[in-house]
């Protein structure tokens, strides 16, 4: 079946169809995007023709479905990168090095990649900085001038750039980065993901005390010895060398551990990553150390480094779907698996990179990452349950064929064209993870090489399973079997259309409507599955994969905060390399119901009950004469002279203070006219009513190309626009519109330490920021938009 969805037809024209600049298509049809990929992607094999064959006969029907940036740009000779994942290279502890990082960053982004970097390397808030006599303003200081790059960088494209920040378990600011993004206006463009190490969960789990420490330099060194009260201890650091450290501070194993634990369950957010695991089973655990993964999690990377992703959708292996007669083509699929390899290849040689180095290091190990998609309506196909023993057993048979034919592909191109530069046959072959394939593979290697250091990885396949007629997404269950969508016309206009799961949908062309009104218990969505049904799948998957997985693992409101802890016990104890949940709630938002009777009802309920929690608009109010309000001052070091804002209210008719105006003053006259133009529309926008929080946001996302600042006490604003927001923001906070973040954040550590338990929410629907409906979910490690088809994570 090929392009027989409103839905994909849409996506492929808005995100993969080739159109010249003036938007005119150069792609007919689909087939044609096939045919240019397929082209592309041959034009430097030795018999081009019979190659470009095979390439498109795997792209045909979405047996093989690239990652975007490969469908989208291969062959159209734009200057984008073809890879989705990037790590940047180590940040150096210097304002030199920094910066350099900032900059390489941004030469990234700007040709489509996204990146992950380790903040562990910069030294904690408080440290002596001794070449200027100061104290370090610390690791998440800095980490908002990247925040700051991103928020202006538009990748190819209309995707935005996303970022995963981690940092170690160990390190003196942890704490601080654990709650950071409890604030909704601090990092908005990161992931955030704590390095976990087994000396902690060995720590946590025997109730012990954990130091937090960071490296000396030899000179360092030498100032600290014999100083009464510093203590120093050895710790591996993010090079994987053991470096002296100072200790800076000794906390309660479990205590940091809880205060993960109530971050991620009440803000989703950071997610864990077992960072030793992933050394230890990395198949170049000989010639580098792994500190970060790119922004969703299923690449972890060295400094430079750089992956492409493709991934088999398994729908179309499914012989006699639905029936007592069902099973899967592994013949079709080995040969698809064979041809994938080879194409993901030779992106590695038509890729730009934004950096030397990444080419570097993508040339000289040739990572691959081929993964799957449309797992659970393969499994639905096959009338398996999710989660359950014959289906985790399933699963794990197809994804060990996958991975043993890529790697049989590998060791044949090795033979044709060569091994990747970087390969220690006697060392490559000692891997913990080739230790689970057969011999035949690690006798291959050590004859003929291997063409790709890694050739495995799950990623979020969101859009592409959307362009190949909405399969479901990567290995995740099915999120809903139908639901609704606004779905963009020729003439322009909208239409809104319900957009079904494509193993539904063929079982209702099989089956008849009437059968599709009682689905067979084996259709499960992912909101009806126990956690451990997640985690058997993601674990029996694990064993297979040999670099990671984008998973998520969605769990119930009302799921107790011992319970939730246990999700990611489980984790660990089943070699899962990361773990990834969602508990909807006040702060995240709660998934969308499908179209079934009782969850419709409730999802009027909480849509009501939030309706009548909005201060709904009014006419234009008039200015009473006479209005209470306050003044803040605001000194930059752009100017000499400060700018005080004043922002006065009124009370509205329910008794509440609300804004009424601002008034901005400042003796430097450079910015008068853009001060009293923003001081008459936001005004305007006060007297109108309404919402006003989302001002607050928009100033504070505006950057300065000139350069931003750092306030007294090391808060980092990248305008003088964002310092405005600020103000506005602290104003909102005092007069009662908008939380105090600050004082509920302390409370809850309190809460942590001292062992309580979270308390439930209620909770709502997110707004999408795209198109304003109340559609945006949380999968895969990204939010995306059921309604509109927003992704952050493109």
């Amino acid at each position: 079946m090929t392009m027989t969805s409103p839905i994909s037809t849409q996506i492929w024209d808005m995100k993969y169809r080739f159109k010249q600049a003036d938007g005119t298509p150069v792609d007919g049809t689909v087939q044609d995007t096939w045919r240019r990929i397929a082209s592309a992607l041959a034009s430097g094999e030795s018999n081009p023709a019979q190659w470009e064959g095979e390439f498109y006969s795997a792209l045909e029907d979405y047996k093989f479905l690239p990652a975007g940036r490969i469908i989208s740009g291969s062959g159209t000779g734009r200057s984008v990168t073809l890879f989705n994942c990037y790590v940047m290279g180590t940040i150096g502890d210097s304002m030199t090095g920094i910066f350099q990082s900032v900059k390489e960053a941004a030469l990234t982004m700007q040709q489509g990649g996204g990146i992950g970097y380790d903040f562990s390397t910069l030294r904690p808030k408080g440290a002596l900085v001794k070449g200027v006599g100061s104290d370090a303003s610390g690791p998440i200081s800095f980490m908002h001038v990247w925040d700051s790059m991103c928020r202006t960088i538009m990748s190819a494209g209309s995707r935005r750039g996303a970022m995963m920040g981690t940092m170690r378990c160990d390190h003196p600011d942890i704490e601080e980065f654990i709650t950071v993004k409890q604030d909704a206006a601090k990092l908005r463009n990161f992931n955030l993901s704590v390095l976990i190490t087994d000396p902690f969960m060995e720590a946590v789990e025997a109730n012990a005390d954990w130091e937090l420490v960071f490296p000396l330099t030899p000179k360092q060194l030498d100032d600290v010895q014999g100083v009464p009260d510093v203590k120093l201890v050895e710790r591996i650091w993010s090079d994987g060398k053991t470096y002296p450290c100072k200790v800076y501070k000794t906390v309660r194993a479990v205590d940091l551990w809880n205060l993960i634990m109530d971050s991620t369950y009440r803000f989703a957010e950071p997610g864990v990553i077992f960072i030793d695991r992933i050394n230890r089973m990395n198949n170049l655990w000989y010639a580098e150390h792994i500190a970060a993964t790119n922004p969703c999690g299923e690449q972890p990377l060295p400094p430079f480094g750089a992956c492409l992703l493709g991934s088999v959708n398994l729908t179309r292996f499914v012989k006699n779907p639905f029936s007592d007669e069902a099973t899967i083509d592994e013949e079709s699929l080995r040969h698809v698996v064979r041809v994938a390899v080879r194409m993901m290849d030779n992106v590695i040689d038509t890729s730009n990179f934004p950096l030397d180095e990444q080419k570097a290091e993508a040339q000289a190990k040739r990572r691959v990452g081929l993964g799957i998609t449309g797992l659970a309506d393969m499994l639905i196909m096959l009338g398996q349950t999710y989660g359950e023993p014959d289906a985790v057993a399933t699963a794990d048979e197809v994804m060990k064929t996958i991975t043993v034919e890529a790697y049989r592909a590998s060791i044949d191109l090795a033979k044709e064209k060569g091994a990747f530069p970087a390969l220690d046959r006697k060392k490559h072959v000692e891997s913990r993870f080739l230790a689970n394939l057969p011999d035949e593979i690690r006798k291959g290697i050590l004859r003929h090489g291997i063409r790709n250091s890694h050739l495995t990885s799950i990623a979020p396949t969101g859009t592409i399973s959307l362009y190949a007629d909405n399969v479901s997404s990567g290995l995740e269950p099915v999120f809903t079997f139908t639901y609704n969508r606004k779905i963009l016309l020729p003439d322009g206009t909208h239409d809104v259309q319900e957009v079904s799961d494509y193993a539904f949908r063929l079982y209702r062309h099989l089956k008849g409507d009437e059968a599709a009104e009682n689905l067979p218990e084996f259709f499960v969505d992912s909101m009806t599955l126990a956690p451990k049904a997640h985690l058997d799948m993601q674990a029996v998957l694990q064993k297979w994969i040999d670099s990671s997985i984008s998973k998520t693992v969605n769990l119930p409101e009302d799921i107790s905060f011992d319970d939730f802890k246990n999700v990611y016990l489980y984790a660990y104890h089943h070699d899962c390399k990361g773990c990834t949940t969602y508990r909807p709630n006040d702060v995240t938002g709660s998934v969308l119901s499908t179209s079934d009777k009782k969850k419709d009802e409730k999802k009027k309920e909480v849509a009501i009950a939030e309706k009548s929690k909005v201060v709904q608009l009014q006419p234009l109010l008039e200015r009473p004469e006479h209005l209470e309000g306050s003044t803040y001052k605001i000194k930059t070091p752009l100017s000499d002279h400060a700018l005080y804002v004043t922002l006065n209210d009124y009370i509205d008719e329910q008794g509440r203070r609300r804004p009424f105006e601002i008034f901005i003053n400042s003796k430097n006259m450079e910015h008068f006219s853009w001060i009293v133009a923003l001081t008459r529309v936001i005004s305007a926008i006060f007297r109108k009513g309404g919402d006003v929080t989302f001002l607050v946001e928009e100033l504070s996302s505006v950057f300065d190309p000139k350069g931003g600042y750092f306030q007294k006490g090391g808060r980092y604003m990248p305008s003088l626009v964002a310092d405005i927001g600020d103000v506005i923001h602290k104003h909102l906070v005092s007069i009662g519109v908008m939380p105090d973040e600050s004082k509920a954040r302390e409370e809850r550590m309190k809460q942590v330490v001292n062992g309580s338990t979270a308390p439930n929410n209620s909770s709502r629907f997110k707004q999408c920021p795209s198109c304003g409906d109340m559609g945006l979910y949380y999968e895969e490690n990204c939010n995306k938009c059921i309604s509109c088809g927003y992704s952050k994570c493109g």
